[in-house]
């Protein structure tokens, strides 16, 4: 497995596989080819159905310039994967240059042929999490240590980086009123719930405030973590800082719990995968709750069997979840849902905690599950805005811009 590191990408949302990558991608291609006069680039698939609600085009058009056609090609598909994106140098009238280009998931691209599991530069010998514990127990290790005897030195002042622009969005989200962008018009809640906090005083009312801002932030276009994705941004820092500022958990505590719940989302992402478009919300918000879940559990004292048992709780009650945005933006049901899987997180440490760390179903095995239901789950659920709630009649239909 790769390092943790890419895991927590620092960027601006509102998707890590719609804005982050083709940003990635279009950079990529503008390096190499300075010279070219006009661009451009076809989306297909899940890019092509909810690319302008996720403003695929817009930050396409930003790196590329103004004179950028984009196709948008919803029934051009891929068995690589949905998000796929080709693009075209011209230099006057002559084509100098194309490339095809997949958009994976956490702001991470991959070339058609490439092998998903592959990379350049592997930090882990271990690929389960079966493997990892039996290596910890033989060594008489922690989660904590096994990350650290195999990630580079700078690991921990990379993961101060990572907190700290998880507090920088939580900070702005929680002083931000107004509505977030698109035709919703979806009025920001976070400002409210941390003002009802300062009054009661309650946990979960932190732990929404947290979730909201940072949520808020990510679909204002703001800058956020992935953790694993920007739709999925807000369930880890609401948990990580909530159970801080709440609980007074030692911030030197985060950064270790940060390696734990890397350490979870990489090996989602190794053997299955983090892209709504290609295994739902599962593998996004699930994955996030199941990170968050490990992390809170390392936070609560819990040991590398019960740490386990909290990941697998958490990732094994988000199977099936659908990615079904409306109008492909990530804002309904995105928020809510990072704030409720937030305290779902707590909720499945706590659980773990209570017991010996015995159980019968594996987080490896629910990761495989995992991966066998976003395959069997229909692409309408699969971040196309095609059916469920994309789809639904409102109780009332947003003002007209």
């Amino acid at each position: 497995m790769e390092s943790i590191k890419n895991i927590y990408l620092i960027g601006r949302g509102p998707s890590s596989s719609h804005t982050m990558g083709p940003e990635k991608a279009s950079k990529r291609f503008l390096a190499k080819n300075p010279q070219a006069t006009h661009f451009k680039v076809e989306l297909y698939g899940s890019l092509a159905l909810t690319g302008k609600g996720h403003m695929t085009d817009k930050v396409i058009r930003e790196v590329l310039g103004e004179n950028t056609e984009i196709a948008f090609l919803p029934l051009v598909e891929s068995s690589y994967h949905p998000n796929c994106m080709k693009f075209f140098a011209y230099l006057g009238n002559e084509l100098i240059d194309e490339w095809k280009v997949y958009s994976v998931g956490g702001g991470e691209l991959k070339e058609e042929g490439e092998e998903r599991k592959g990379y350049k530069n592997p930090v882990f010998p271990h690929h389960f999490m079966e493997d990892i514990l039996a290596y910890c127990k033989q060594e008489h290790i922690s989660l904590v240590e096994y990350v650290d005897r195999f990630e580079a030195p700078d690991l921990n002042a990379y993961l101060e980086t990572v907190l700290n622009a998880m507090d920088d969005a939580i900070k702005r989200g929680i002083a931000t009123e107004g509505v977030l962008p698109g035709r919703l018009k979806i009025k920001r809640k976070a400002k409210t719930f941390y003002e009802k906090y300062l009054e009661n005083h309650r946990f979960p009312t932190i732990l929404y405030a947290y979730s909201l801002a940072t949520s808020e932030e990510n679909a204002s276009s703001g800058i956020i973590v992935t953790a694993p994705t920007c739709g999925s941004c807000g369930v880890l820092p609401s948990v990580l800082l909530g159970m801080h500022h709440h609980h007074h958990s030692p911030r030197e505590s985060l950064i270790k719990a940060l390696k734990i719940a890397g350490l979870i989302g990489n090996l989602v992402k190794h053997n299955a995968s983090i892209s709504g478009a290609e295994v739902g919300c599962q593998g996004e918000v699930g994955v996030a709750c199941s990170m968050a879940a490990a992390a809170a559990a390392y936070l609560k004292g819990g040991n590398n069997s019960v740490i386990e048992y909290a990941a697998e709780i958490a990732l094994e009650h988000h199977l099936g979840m659908t990615c079904d945005p409306i109008d492909g933006m990530v804002q309904i049901p995105c928020i809510e849902r990072n704030a409720l899987s937030a305290q779902y997180a707590i909720n499945a440490s706590e659980y773990a905690l209570m017991t010996d760390g015995a159980h019968h179903i594996t987080l490896d095995s629910v990761i495989e599950v995992m991966k066998e239901t976003g395959k069997d789950m229909h692409a309408k659920y699969r971040e196309t805005s095609l059916g469920g709630l994309a789809t639904v009649k409102r109780t009332k239909e947003p003002p007209k811009e």
